[in-house]
């Protein structure tokens, strides 16, 4: 993990669909020195995943967390919670090189992934890809800026 782009803190959702996922990235972050503020949930038991949504969203939105992951039976859920929020750039990814891009070019501050669409092997390396990837800035900048305007 490069210094520069790697977050020191980082806050966690998940649904019950995705709560042992979630439990495994936490696990992962933690062996790296990142301090992970875990927000729910906390079980297996049905849970309706707008709540933690908001909170991981609200968290990344007032910038009192750089970065945030979410994480529910499909990603789609959350990803449509977390990107009503002002400032956040939530973005779904199911694979590397969304990952990659998705910090390159959008500076994606929020990752959601599919407890139910990837095994835990690829969400471990979706995580490390996104960790590590630094955001390109230059014209990406621009129209990230636009962002702000709609």
């Amino acid at each position: 993990m490069t210094e520069s782009s790697a977050p020191k803190r980082i806050i966690i959702g998940c649904d019950h669909a995705a709560y042992r996922l979630k439990e495994t990235i936490k696990s992962a972050m933690a062996d790296q020195g990142i301090d992970v503020t875990d927000v729910g949930t906390h079980s297996e038991t049905s849970m309706d995943y707008p709540e933690t949504g908001k909170i991981v969203a609200e968290k990344v939105s007032s910038g009192e967390f750089e970065r945030g992951i979410l994480i529910c039976g499909t990603g789609l859920g959350m990803s449509m919670v977390a990107n009503k929020f002002p400032h956040v750039r939530a973005a779904l990814c199911n694979d590397l090189f969304s990952a990659a891009m998705s910090r390159r070019h959008n500076n994606a501050n929020i990752l959601v992934m599919g407890g139910r669409v990837i095994g835990d092997i690829l969400a471990l390396e979706i995580l490390q890809t996104w960790l590590e990837t630094p955001f390109e800035a230059g014209r990406h900048q621009r129209r990230l800026d636009m962002f702000d305007t709609i």
